[in-house]
């Protein structure tokens, strides 16, 4: 038996050798259409043209619903904090804890200490600039602005507009006597 060796792959090409061009126009040239392939892809064509909004009208639908599942999901989670808030308020305890702490109520009897500038060197606010040791005018005459306000306001016929008023601001008419 002889033996056979493998033809040589493609792959392998040798640097030397020279590459073939390919001419395109023989490449289409042996391309064969024929009435049916023609009809067909029309169809393809038109396949694809009605599909494509279906499928992007579809996978929009589909984030619209995962935002809105997200939406209950955070609405669910704030309707069982405030229902949870909801039944703490109705606990004796914690409502006299609350007024304790937010409103500095007391039982008789007992005194309360409030405790001024409890804050750490880290937490208190810093200085600010210098005051001037310089006089400075204002530019507006406020005592002529102050009288004037009072005298605007007293001398306004109705601080409310009165409701059987016509909303066009005309007088209404009188009945004749």
């Amino acid at each position: 038996m002889a033996a056979r060796t493998a033809p040589p792959s493609r792959s392998r090409r040798s640097s030397d050798a020279p590459r073939r061009r390919v001419d395109v126009r023989d490449w289409l040239g042996g391309i064969r259409l024929s009435g049916f392939m023609i009809i067909m892809l029309g169809l393809v064509v038109l396949g694809v043209l009605v599909l494509v909004p279906t499928v992007g009208t579809y996978l929009d639908q589909q984030q619209r619903i995962a935002a809105l599942k997200n939406s209950v999901q955070l609405t669910e989670s704030q309707i069982a904090d405030l229902q949870a808030q909801s039944e703490r308020w109705d606990d004796p305890a914690y409502i006299t804890t609350q007024a304790r702490e937010r409103l500095y109520y007391m039982n008789p009897g007992e005194i309360a200490y409030i405790v001024d500038n409890d804050l750490t060197e880290a937490q208190q606010p810093r200085e600010q600039d210098a005051v001037s040791d310089e006089v400075q005018q204002t530019r507006t005459d406020w005592m002529a602005q102050l009288v004037g306000s009072v005298v605007t306001a007293g001398a306004a016929k109705t601080a409310v507009a009165d409701p059987t008023a016509p909303a066009d601001g005309s007088t209404p008419a009188t009945p004749a006597p």
